[in-house]
Formats: C-alpha cells, structure tokens, sequence
C-alpha cells in the first residue's frame, strides 16, 4: 500500500508541470500585445504627423492600457510558474525582477487586483475623454463596474490582512 501512495504522490506532484503550458502562453500572448503596442504606436505617429483627428490622449492611453495588461501578464507567468511550477534558476542575475521568488499566492492575488484596477482606471478614463460618443448609461455601468473591481480590491487585502494576523507570530 506504501509503495502504490508513494507512486501517486510522486505522480501528483510531476502534475504541477501540466500549468507549464499555461505560463508559456501567456508569455506568447505577450507577444500579440506587442504587435498590438506597435500597430497603436504607429497610429500615434500617423495622427501627429497627418494632423489627424484622432484624439491623442485617447491613443496615448490605449498604449499604457497594453503596457499594464503586459505587466500583468508578465507577473502571472512568473509569480504562477514560480508558486506552482518550479522555481526560475537564473540565480542572482543583475536583471532579474527585485519581486520574483518573493510573490507568494496571496501576493499575486493583491498584484493581480491592483492591476485590474490601474487597467480599469485607464478605460474609465478614456471613456471620459471620450464621452460624447457614449451614453449616461454606459458611462455610469463603467464607473460602477470600475468601484467594483476597487472595493474588490480592498476586500482582497482586508481578508489578506486578517488571515496574516491569525498566523501569528512565526
């Protein structure tokens, strides 16, 4: 019986590799926003040089709406593979992130919602901006849905905060 709950253990726990794939894609989705920040950013040349009549806050904006949604990515890949894959071995790399291999689950729970929140941020402010192409309806469900993604943001650290406190000290 030993051996067949160590076999399952050990086969349990070589599971972990099968988020790999996960982590890997959203790295390649890194990539599509890139194409996507570069055809943006050739928008923004255009419009300044053609004197177009895009609004080029609007498009600024759209640009820092990728480069947060990049970030995003970029620690959900790491921060997961780290917590749950297995552990980045570039050593004490100059370049290596300052956060990776310090984020745990709960960490990467308050990064994720922050980001959400900075990302929903920039959208409610575009839609501002551009307000007289949207309604009063649509405009008031943008800033519900952006207090909602804020308050669930606060609740997320506050239940954090109080699950740190029942730990104690270690």
């Amino acid at each position: 019986m030993k051996k067949t709950e160590s076999l399952l253990e050990s086969l349990m726990f070589k599971s972990r590799w099968l988020l790999a794939p996960f982590f890997f894609g959203l790295l390649v989705a890194i990539v599509a926003l890139l194409i996507k920040f570069g055809k943006q950013l050739v928008g923004i040349v255009m419009a300044i040089m053609g004197g177009g009549e895009g609004n080029v806050i609007i498009l600024v904006l759209a640009l820092i709406d990728s480069a947060l949604i990049a970030s995003l990515l970029l620690i959900i890949a790491f921060g997961g593979y780290e917590n749950f894959v297995s552990k980045i071995g570039v050593g004490e790399h100059e370049d290596r992130p300052a956060w990776m291999g310090k984020v745990g689950f709960s960490d990467l729970k308050i990064k994720l919602m922050g980001a959400i929140v900075a990302i929903s941020a920039v959208e409610l402010l575009k839609a501002f901006l551009d307000a007289d192409h949207m309604t009063n309806t649509q405009l008031a469900w943008r800033v519900g849905i952006h207090i909602a993604f804020v308050v669930s943001g606060v609740l997320f650290a506050i239940t954090d905060k109080i699950a740190e406190g029942k730990k104690g000290p270690h």
